[in-house]
C-alpha cells in the first residue's frame, strides 16, 4: 500500500488504494519490493514508511505495464463514502465531500451557536426581564439552563456518538438547536401586547410622587419555563458540535493540519457572539411590536426592543445548515490513510487502566480554571468598563466587543497556526500553554490601576463636595428636601457643576425642556446644582458625567490577557486529542467538557458576580427589597478583579507545570524495527479493507 504525500487531501481514496488480490498471501505481497500506481501517475515504493514525508518516486507511470507486481491488483469501490442522503447522492454534492467542505458547514453551525447562546441571549436578557417581569436570579437560571442541559447529555453523546455515525449526530444536534431558537422566540407571539403607562412629570422635583408596589407576581413570569426549554434545546443541540465535530475534523485530516482546522472552527465560534451583540443591538432599537407608534425611545428604561427577531432568523439558518451535515458519510474519502500515518502520542499506561491518565486530568483541570475566568470576564467585562469609564451599557458592550473579537479570535487562530507551523508534539504544546498562561498572569496585574469614581452627590461625596464615607449613603439635602423624591427611580443626571446626581429630582430640578435639534432633554432651575455651579446656569442633562480617565493602558493589557488566554486554547485542545487513544477521543472530549462546564463555565459568572457585588455602593430598592446594584466603587471592583485574575491564572499555571506526558521517543523512520512495524500496520489495514469489501 502506498501514499501520496504531495498535498493535503489531494486524493480519492479508496479508489486510489491498491490491495493484493485474495489469491496472493498478504505476507508475501508486502515483503516483495512491489510498486503501485497513484492518481498522479507516479509509482511509489511501499517499502517506505507511511509516516515518511520524503518519499521519492521510483519510476514513472509508463513503466506500470512492465511491473511484475500488478497481476492480481484490484481497486476498491468508493460508494460507501459518498455524500448524500440515502440513495440520493448527486455528483454535484461530492464537491463538498472533503475536509474543507465539512469545515465550512461546521463553521456555520458554530457561528450560529455562538451568535444565539453567547450573543443574542446576553444582549436581550435585560429586555426579557422587563417584558416578562422576571427577577435577576430567574434570568440567570435561564442563562444557566444551556450549560445544565449540556452537562446532562455530554457523556451520552460523546460515548455513543463517538462510536456511531458522527455527521448524523452533528446534523440532528444542529437541527435541535434551531428548534430551540424558535421555541425561545415563541413567548412573543403568545402574549398580549406590551403596555407602558408613563407619568407626565416622572423624576421631577414635585410633591405627591408615588409608585405603587406590585402585590402579586405577574403571570408573565411563568414564561421563564418556555425560555428555559429553549435553552435546554440549545444545550442539547450544541453538545455534539464541540465534541464529535472536533474529533470528526481531527480524524479526517493529517495530524499536522488538524490544529489549523480546529482553530478555524473555534474562531467561527468566537466571531458568532460578536455578531450576536451587533445584530442583537440593532434589533433592540426597534420596538418589540413592529409598526406600533410609541412615545418611548430606546434610551428610556421602559423600552423593550424587538428581542425575538434574531432568534427566528438564527433558528431558520440552523435548520438549513443541518441538512448538508446530515448527508456526510461516516468517514471522508481518504481518511483511512491517516490511521497509520498518524504517530500516536497517547499516554503510555503502565497498568493498562485508561482512566489513569494524569496528562488528560491536568489538562481538564487547567481548562476548567481558564473557563472560570473566561466565563466571568465575558459576563462582567462590559460592567467593569461601564463602571470604570462611566459609560452607558451599550457603549461598554460595544467597546468590550471591539476588544474581544481581535484578541479572542486572533489568539485562537494563531494558537492553531503555531502548532501546525512548528509541528509541536504534545510535550512542547503543554510548554507553550504554560508560557501563554504565565504571560497573561503578568498582564493581570494591570488591575492594580483603577479609575476614580465620578463625583456623585450623596454617594461618593456630600452635596457640599465633602468626601463621603464608603459605608454611608445620604441622598437627601436641604436643596431637595421639599421635592419628595423617590428612591425607586434611578435616572442619573450630570449637572453643569460636573457632579452626578441620583436623579433630576435629587438635583432639585423643577423644569425641563427638549432641544429640537439634538432631541435631548435639559433640566433647569436645579437648586442643588446652583449651590456648586459658579456660572449660575444650574442645569443638568440625563446620563452620567463623562470620565476623563485614560483608557489606553488598561485596554491594552486587557487585550493581552484575553489574547494569551485564547492563544493556548487550541494547543490545549490539540494536546487533549493527542494524549488519549484514537478510539477514546470523542469520549475524552465529552468528559473534558463536563469538567470544564461543571467546575468552570457554570460557577464562573456566579463567583465573579459575588465578588463584584461586594464593591456595590448603591443598591436598587424595590419596595423595601434589595434589587440590582446601581453604583460600584471602582477601586474595590479593580481589587476584587485582580484577586480573581491571579487565582484563576496561578491554578492553570500549576496544572500545566505538572502536566508532563509520558510519551515514547519519536520513531526513527530508517530503523528496521520501524519499517517492520509499519509493514505490520499496513498488513492489518489491508486485511481490514479486504474483509470489509
Amino acid at each position: 500500500m502506498s501514499y501520496n504525500s504531495t498535498g493535503e487531501n489531494e486524493f480519492n481514496s479508496p479508489q486510489n488504494l491498491t490491495v493484493p488480490s485474495a489469491s496472493s498471501p498478504v505476507e508475501n505481497s508486502v515483503k516483495e519490493p512491489c510498486t503501485t500506481p497513484l492518481s498522479n501517475d507516479t509509482l511509489y515504493s511501499n517499502t517506505n514508511s507511511p509516516s515518511d514525508s520524503c518519499v521519492k518516486p521510483l519510476c514513472d507511470a509508463a513503466s506500470e505495464k512492465k511491473s511484475q507486481c500488478n497481476e492480481g491488483v484490484k481497486y476498491v469501490s468508493s460508494e460507501g463514502v459518498k455524500c448524500g442522503w440515502g440513495a440520493f447522492t448527486p455528483a454535484c454534492l461530492q464537491f463538498f465531500n472533503t475536509p474543507k467542505g465539512v469545515l465550512l458547514f461546521l463553521c456555520v453551525a458554530s457561528f450560529l451557536q455562538g451568535m444565539i447562546v453567547n450573543g443574542f441571549i446576553n444582549t436581550v436578557i435585560t429586555s426579557i426581564e422587563r417584558r416578562f417581569d422576571l427577577h435577576s436570579y430567574q434570568s440567570g437560571l435561564i442563562a444557566s439552563s444551556y450549560d445544565i442541559a449540556a452537562c446532562g447529555c455530554l457523556t451520552f453523546v460523546s460515548y455513543f456518538g463517538g462510536n456511531g455515525h458522527k455527521p448524523r449526530w452533528l446534523g440532528w444536534g444542529v437541527l435541535i438547536m434551531g428548534v430551540g431558537s424558535l421555541v425561545f422566540a415563541l413567548p412573543h407571539f403568545t402574549t398580549s401586547q406590551y403596555e407602558v403607562h408613563l407619568p407626565k412629570e416622572n423624576g421631577m422635583c414635585s410633591s405627591n410622587q408615588s409608585m405603587p408596589c406590585a402585590e402579586s407576581v405577574s403571570i408573565l413570569s411563568n414564561y421563564r419555563f418556555v425560555f428555559m426549554l429553549g435553552q435546554f434545546l440549545h444545550g442539547i443541540g450544541a453538545t455534539p458540535l464541540y465534541t464529535l465535530g472536533v474529533t470528526y475534523l481531527d480524524e479526517n485530516v493529517k495530524s499536522n493540519y488538524s490544529p489549523v482546522y480546529i482553530a478555524i472552527f473555534y474562531t467561527a465560534a468566537i466571531l458568532g457572539p460578536a455578531a450576536g451583540y451587533l445584530v442583537g443591538g440593532m434589533f433592540l432599537n426597534i420596538y418589540t411590536h413592529i409598526g406600533k407608534q410609541m412615545d418611548l425611545t430606546p434610551d428610556n428604561t421602559l423600552w423593550v426592543g424587538a428581542w425575538w427577531i434574531g432568534f427566528l432568523g438564527a433558528g431558520a439558518a440552523a435548520l438549513l445548515t443541518a441538512i448538508p451535515i446530515l448527508g456526510y458519510p461516516r468517514r471522508l474519502p481518504g481518511s483511512q490513510r491517516y490511521i497509520i500515518m498518524r504517530v500516536s502520542e497517547a499516554h503510555q499506561l503502565k497498568d493498562g487502566i485508561p482512566l489513569r491518565n494524569p496528562t488528560f486530568i491536568f489538562l481538564c483541570l487547567a481548562g476548567a480554571t481558564e473557563a472560570t475566568l473566561i466565563a466571568g470576564m465575558s459576563t462582567f467585562g462590559p460592567k467593569f468598563l461601564e463602571s470604570q469609564y462611566s459609560l452607558s451599557a451599550s457603549e461598554a458592550a460595544t467597546l468590550f466587543g471591539y476588544l474581544v473579537v481581535p484578541a479572542g479570535g486572533g489568539g485562537t487562530f494563531l494558537g492553531g497556526f503555531i502548532v501546525n507551523k512548528f509541528k509541536l508534539r504534545c510535550s512542547r504544546i503543554i510548554k507553550l500553554c504554560l508560557l501563554c498562561t504565565v504571560t497573561s498572569l503578568l498582564a493581570v496585574f494591570i488591575f492594580f490601576i483603577h479609575c476614580p469614581n465620578m463625583p456623585m452627590a450623596g454617594v461618593t461625596q456630600m452635596y457640599d463636595r465633602r468626601i463621603l464615607l464608603e459605608s454611608s449613603l445620604n441622598l437627601t439635602a436641604a436643596c431637595n428636601t421639599e421635592c419628595d423624591c423617590l428612591r425607586e427611580i434611578y435616572s442619573p443626571v450630570c449637572g453643569s457643576d460636573d457632579i452626578m446626581y441620583y436623579s433630576a429630582c435629587y438635583a432639585g430640578c423643577k423644569k425641563k425642556k427638549s432641544i429640537l435639534d439634538s432631541g435631548k432633554t435639559v433640566y433647569y432651575e436645579c437648586s442643588c446644582v446652583l449651590e456648586n455651579d459658579p456660572s449660575g446656569f444650574a442645569q443638568a442633562i440625563p446620563g452620567k458625567c463623562t470620565s476623563s480617565c485614560e483608557r489606553t493602558v488598561l485596554l491594552l493589557f486587557m487585550f493581552f490577557v484575553i489574547f494569551f488566554t485564547f492563544l493556548c486554547s487550541i494547543p490545549a485542545l490539540t494536546a487533549t486529542l493527542r494524549c488519549v487513544s484514537d478510539r477514546q477521543r470523542s469520549f475524552a472530549l465529552g468528559i473534558q467538557w463536563i469538567v470544564v462546564r461543571t467546575l468552570g463555565a457554570i460557577p464562573g459568572p456566579i463567583a465573579f458576580g459575588s465578588m463584584i457585588d461586594l464593591s456595590c455602593l448603591v443598591w436598587q430598592d424595590q419596595c423595601g427589597e434589595q434589587g440590582s446594584c446601581y453604583v460600584y466603587q471602582n477601586s474595590a471592583m479593580s481589587r476584587y478583579t485582580l484577586v480573581a485574575g491571579i487565582v484563576y491564572k496561578v491554578m492553570p499555571s500549576y496544572y500545566f507545570t505538572f502536566t508532563s506526558p509520558s510519551l515514547p521517543a519519536p520513531p526513527n523512520p530508517n530503523s528496521p524495527s520501524f519499517k517492520n512495524k509499519s509493514q505490520l500496520q499496513e498488513n492489518q489495514f489491508v486485511s481490514k479493507i479486504m474483509a470489509r469489501f
